[in-house]
């Protein structure tokens, strides 16, 4: 058997901590509550928002969502959240990347890919 040539004392397994899971975040969310109607292959989806952020939603709804599923939406942005003079419209297009049930809905989260500003 060989030994250690380093100086490290051992590590002990007592002192050990399981990696907890971490989430990480690109972008910050903003919690806006936003009537939205998701549109999929399956046809049309009454949802609502439950946050916002550059790079995704969550929504509220009343059934599942796959994941990996394509969706289109629209978002109506409050001026006041934004500081600008009016809403903003913005047409989005992302897919599914998690869902699941909460005590009385649905909670998906999907990816915003691509949008683009409505001219108003």
């Amino acid at each position: 058997m060989r030994e250690s040539k380093t100086n490290l004392p051992p590590r002990s397994a007592e002192h050990e901590s399981p990696a907890a899971p971490q989430e990480v975040r690109c972008a910050v969310r903003f919690p806006l509550v936003l009537p939205v109607v998701l549109a999929a292959d399956a046809g049309e989806i009454a949802a609502q928002t439950k946050d916002v952020s550059a790079n995704g939603v969550a929504f509220e709804l009343d059934c599942p969502l796959d994941v990996g599923q394509e969706l289109r939406f629209s978002l109506r942005m409050p001026s006041e959240v934004l500081g600008t003079p009016h809403d903003v419209l913005v047409h989005c297009q992302g897919r599914v990347v998690r869902c699941s049930m909460s005590q009385t809905q649905y909670i998906a989260a999907a990816t915003i890919d691509e949008y683009r500003f409505a001219e108003q």
